[in-house]
């Protein structure tokens, strides 16, 4: 989302509800000094125009987003599924769009082909435009696969009437997502008093409402195995208590003290476990890896907002889950591990 979109969003105080931007003042507004700040991966400007995608069978509504030279081809690389991106050099008038997989499927289009827009503007005629479809991309986010196609920003300019220089918007990239609270500020204080920055959480909330609740999902997850290990691993510990009581008779008549044979007992549950927490790390990675590479499991774009469960190896949270177990699984075995307290040496020995 923040990657096609940007993650901070700056727009003109006069912008309303409608699709068609308002040209970004320039007063108050350095675009150098946004661009210089460490926390910011990268900007690009942006404008956009609604119009009509029309062919002889079918037609579809679409925004066209014109984006300048600073358009970050590498970027946008990712959602790309066939053709290529255009080169927007501003230098001359480009004609060529990349249009969403969804919207290339309604109107049957594909790479190379050309098709007719249609531009309105109040009080005047229709304006048509013919343009070639040098890229089709996927992001499986609707608001943006359903009606977004990107195109050169000169294009906008001349059909909504803008000067060769203006912009309507700024979007801006974070290295780290997670700065996006602490560099909004600095943005702002960047882009003049008749200009305002938006965050894409608060432009798109239904999106993160939806991670959050994965968010939480993954912890009430992660919640219940813990209990299941906790669970089981104390049964272990039980288990082996009652098949070594004669042991522990033996241990306790030849002075072995309570916290010793604990700690014996408990040291035994945990090389028992080690093994199997190697091996069930092996066998998930394995799994995750192969829904990485090859997407086995497949979502609905519409309800998910991605096509295929998205896999993220990072070794310090698998690092830091296992050891979390361990620790906990050690801890909790205290308490129980004091049922070895309660046996008598002399019942423990004719204990058959």
């Amino acid at each position: 989302m923040g990657d096609f979109s940007g993650h901070i969003i700056v727009k003109s105080t006069r912008s309303n509800s409608s699709y068609n931007t308002t040209v970004l003042s320039r007063e108050g507004l350095n675009i150098d000094n946004i661009k210089s700040l460490p926390e910011v991966d990268g900007a690009q400007s942006y404008a956009t125009v609604s119009g009509i995608l029309r062919t002889k069978d079918n037609f579809s509504g679409i925004i066209l987003k014109g984006v300048s030279k600073d358009f970050n081809k590498e970027r946008f690389q990712k959602f790309l599924v066939s053709g290529s991106v255009p080169d927007f050099n501003e230098k001359e008038l480009n004609n060529h769009i990349i249009i969403s997989e969804k919207i290339a499927n309604e109107l049957h289009l594909k790479s190379k082909d050309s098709i007719v827009a249609i531009f309105s503007k109040e009080d005047q005629k229709p304006i048509y435009r013919k343009f070639v479809v040098q890229g089709i991309y996927k992001t499986d986010i609707k608001v943006m696969d359903d009606i977004f196609i990107i195109g050169d920003i000169n294009q906008v300019r001349r059909i909504q009437g803008m000067n060769k220089d203006d912009i309507g918007g700024l979007e801006i990239f974070l290295k780290d997502f997670n700065d996006l609270d602490q560099i909004f500020p600095k943005i702002e204080n960047n882009i003049g008093y008749k200009n305002y920055a938006e965050k894409v959480t608060e432009k798109y909330p239904q999106i993160v409402s939806w991670i959050n609740i994965f968010d939480t999902n993954i912890t009430l997850i992660i919640g219940i195995m813990l209990i299941v290990v906790v669970i089981n691993i104390i049964m272990v510990l039980l288990i082996l208590i009652i098949e070594r009581t004669n042991s522990i008779g033996m241990l306790k008549t030849l002075g072995a003290t309570n916290g010793q044979i604990r700690s014996i007992f408990i040291n035994y549950t945990l090389m028992i476990m080690i093994p199997g927490l190697v091996i069930g790390n092996m066998v998930g990675l394995g799994l995750l890896l192969i829904q990485k590479f090859f997407g086995v499991i497949r979502l609905n774009p519409e309800n998910y907002y991605v096509s295929i469960v998205p896999v993220d190896l990072n070794p310090v949270y698998i690092l830091m889950i296992s050891i979390g177990i361990l620790g906990v699984s050690a801890l909790s075995l205290i308490l129980p591990s004091y049922l070895i307290s309660k046996i008598s040496p002399i019942t423990a020995i004719k204990y058959n």
